[in-house]
């Protein structure tokens, strides 16, 4: 039996932050809604907003899905890593992936479906596993999370720039239109 969000202890120091994100579900039913609202995201809305920031550095809407799909592939292989017995991995630079992906290049139609696409992947991976891989805990970025844990990060992790998006980008699309 998978544990829900709440069941997990401790949890991770730093990715706590996108475990809460979660609702109190299982893994598998994050992951679920997880992709449910990303087939769901405001495309036209953000169409609006185009390739315009918040503020000075920070990344355009293309930059952020690129950096999930990004993070969601590192973060599947470290789950398959643990599963399958490994003790560590190790991190990547966020900022260095964002910059060589150059995600402006690309429609955002296309980093839609390929983030919807690798969403899928992941809750096929999450499906294969059963309850001895999912507790392995593995030592990665900013300690030791289990394979359980990094479907509620996956999940998180997105809701989390979701919102970000939401609070701080929808403001520009309502610009651009005038309202």
């Amino acid at each position: 039996m998978t544990l829900s969000r709440s069941q997990l202890q401790p949890l991770p120091a730093y990715f706590d932050r996108y475990i809460e994100q979660c609702d109190d579900v299982d893994v598998q039913t994050a992951l679920l809604i997880a992709l449910d609202e990303l087939e769901h995201a405001p495309l036209d809305e953000w169409e609006q907003i185009g390739d315009r920031v918040y503020a000075p550095g920070k990344w355009t809407i293309k930059d952020i899905l690129q950096h999930l799909i990004d993070t969601e592939r590192v973060f599947s292989y470290r789950a398959t890593s643990f599963a399958r017995g490994e003790a560590e991995v190790q991190g990547y630079d966020e900022e260095h992936y964002g910059r060589e992906a150059r995600a402006t290049r690309r429609t955002l139609t296309d980093l839609h479906e390929e983030a919807m696409a690798v969403r899928r992947s992941t809750i096929h991976q999450f499906r294969s596993f059963d309850e001895a891989m999912l507790s392995r805990v593995g030592q990665g970025f900013k300690g030791p999370y289990s394979v359980h844990s990094i479907g509620f990060i996956i999940a998180g992790h997105q809701r989390w720039h979701s919102r970000i998006i939401e609070e701080l980008y929808s403001a520009l699309g309502a610009r651009a239109t005038g309202v």
